[in-house]
């Protein structure tokens, strides 16, 4: 349900959204598509194999990417070691959307 709410969200911001729910189209679709920023729900199905792929990959290791999942996941810390540039929790990735964008494509 977070990842419909998120969409619906994001929309809301008038952002153009593509939700991508097949693990393994995802890397097609952001090398295709050339998204400013990616969000990742850490219990997809190779969530953490998917960021290694994302960060590997030329076209897409520049992307933002957002991991969130249930608080207190397991695999946050893994998330963050292998390149995420935000985990958060599902409670706190819908309550402060916009702030987290702005964090997310800050440019350093």
């Amino acid at each position: 349900m977070p990842g419909s709410q998120l969409v619906n969200r994001l929309q809301d911001l008038h952002y153009r959204v593509t939700a991508i729910s097949e693990a393994d189209k995802l890397l097609l679709g952001a090398t295709n598509e050339g998204p400013m920023l990616i969000f990742l729900d850490l219990e997809s199905p190779d969530a953490l194999a998917l960021i290694d792929k994302l960060r590997a990959n030329n076209s897409t290791s520049h992307i933002p990417l957002v991991v969130f999942g249930p608080e207190n996941e397991a695999g946050s810390d893994s998330a963050r070691q292998k390149g995420a540039t935000l985990v958060v929790g599902e409670t706190a990735l819908l309550s402060h959307l916009p702030g987290l964008l702005e964090q997310a494509l800050r440019i350093d």
